[in-house]
């Protein structure tokens, strides 16, 4: 299978050294099992090793780990197992990973693409626990023009993702736009910003305070200067139905996704450039892929994509970003944040002209059906960062904070009702809370798709569509995406949005 000249290079030998990957339980706890006074050890079974491409395999092994589940009634589903070889190994089927998947497959059929998800139902991925709103409202152009591109996509997104013999895909987009509101200090900035938004084709306009008053008459217009508007393009969607409609089109264009968790990178030594000489330096040819199943498999890859989300940075560790020994002491810089939603219900709301509306205060609103039911919520300010152990919420940073700001700015929502809400991780960058896309300088079959800080729903699918660019053309033809690369860190250029909700 012919890869693109830029990435062939990439595809390394098949001589490596494998280390097998044997997993040992310990506990602390006393077994049941005790023989005149003394206590014997429970045995752990170690996990059964399936090895790479890179590995020799005799016949005999060949048929015992992939034909022996067949003849003795063991077959797996076809997405179960993981291949020993790829050409695109995903770490992680969210949007964005999807997205990349996708654009590969629909553009260049050529390429095996395999994705590897550890939360095969998606109970704690980011994009599919977002608020699903869609704003062109940006401080930087290409941030515009990623979140336009979105929008264009959902235009004939049921044409795109449509598979045979399935049901029609339905997103449920809702365009009626978002609303920023400023003080008086803020407005001469918002009036900037929405120039710069018009200039790359956005419909955002500006309201003064009497327009807000005439358009919007359920605001508390107090402390409002103006607010910026977005007339077309913007608005929410279900996530979840993008996700699975793109899942489905994955499949169908020959995807495979597979269960599991990386639990380990292997290398193999190759000769590189450095100035006018050539040395030996260690490159990543692969990964070691835990499975539900108890086994362990080994899986090669010309190109992987880091699309971890909030766990990227625990990825990026592990294949040796931020080591000396392997790259260099820069890091990457993203972590896992949470953040609440809180779904309210009031009655004598506002309806059908209600558009998404970031308050002064930062707090958030947006309309949730037609049955006067809201979500909502804030994030939180550096010293009230929640603790990211678990999916609890907080309910007292909605009484403290949410409620007080959106009562303020919503007189109607003083009448409203707390019903349910949820929490979900942002994969957030801390030095520019911006996108981090392309190779890395040392590893350059190892491509990040990071660091969207809140923002992965709206960008993912401009993402995916310019890494296959990036694979395929050898460089991005849509959108120039280079200020976003990982060597901004090292060159200390960080690229900063301002419109951070």
């Amino acid at each position: 299978m012919m890869l693109n000249m830029t990435y062939r290079s990439l595809v390394l030998g098949q001589n490596s050294r494998v280390l097998q990957q044997c997993g040992r339980f310990f506990s602390d706890k006393v077994p049941a099992n005790k023989k005149e006074g003394k206590v014997e050890k429970e045995e752990v079974k170690e996990r059964e090793y399936v090895g790479p491409g890179s590995e020799p395999r005799s016949a005999l092994k060949v048929l015992k780990n992939e034909f022996e589940p067949m003849f003795f009634g063991k077959g797996e589903k076809q997405d179960a197992t993981v291949p020993r070889r790829t050409d695109f190994l995903i770490i992680g089927g969210g949007l964005t990973g999807t997205a990349v998947a996708f654009f590969l497959k629909q553009h260049a059929d050529m390429y095996d693409v395999t994705i590897v998800e550890r939360d095969y139902c998606y109970t704690r991925a980011s994009s599919m626990l977002s608020a699903g709103g869609l704003r062109h409202q940006f401080t930087i152009p290409e941030n515009v023009q990623m979140s336009m591109y979105t929008t264009e996509f959902l235009k004939t997104y049921k044409t795109l993702l449509g598979v045979k013999n399935q049901d029609t895909p339905c997103v449920d987009f809702h365009p009626h736009g978002y609303l920023f509101l400023a003080p008086e200090d803020r407005a001469q900035f918002l009036l900037e910003c929405v120039q710069m938004q018009r200039e790359q084709g956005a419909k955002t306009v500006i309201l003064g305070k009497s327009e807000l008053a005439e358009k919007f008459p359920w605001i508390n217009l107090d402390g409002v200067e103006c607010g910026s508007y977005g007339t077309e393009g913007e608005g929410w969607f279900d996530p979840w139905q993008l996700v699975q409609a793109m899942k489905a089109k994955n499949i169908e264009l020959g995807v495979r996704y597979c269960e599991g968790d990386v639990v380990k990178f292997r290398y193999e030594d190759v000769q590189t450039t450095e100035g006018a000489g050539f040395r030996m330096s260690k490159q990543p040819i692969g990964v070691d892929v835990e499975h539900p199943n108890g086994k362990t498999y080994g899986c090669d890859a010309s190109v992987m994509v880091n699309a971890a989300g909030p766990w990227a940075g625990e990825i990026a560790r592990m294949v040796g970003i931020g080591d000396p020994e392997l790259t260099d002491d820069i890091v990457l810089p993203v972590e896992p944040r949470k953040r609440f939603v809180y779904t309210v219900h009031c009655p004598e709301g506002p309806t059908l002209d209600c558009p998404f509306l970031i308050d002064t205060s930062g707090a958030y609103f947006r309309r949730e059906g037609l049955g006067g039911h809201y979500i909502c919520g804030a994030s939180p300010s550096e010293d009230q960062e929640p603790s990211i152990a678990d999916l609890s919420v907080d309910y007292d940073f909605y009484q403290n904070v949410v409620w007080p700001s959106i009562a303020h700015r919503v007189p109607a929502f003083n009448n409203s009702k707390l019903k349910s809400a949820w929490a979900g991780f942002y994969d957030y960058n801390t030095v520019d809370q911006n996108l981090i896309i392309g190779p890395h300088p040392k590893f350059r079959n190892f491509l990040f798709a990071n660091g969207m800080s809140g923002h992965g729903v709206q960008q993912g699918l401009a993402i995916g569509r310019a890494l296959f660019e990036l694979a395929f053309y050898s460089e991005y033809k849509t959108i120039d995406l280079s200020m976003f690369d990982f060597g901004r860190f090292k060159e200390k250029r960080p690229v900063l949005e301002e419109a951070i909700v």
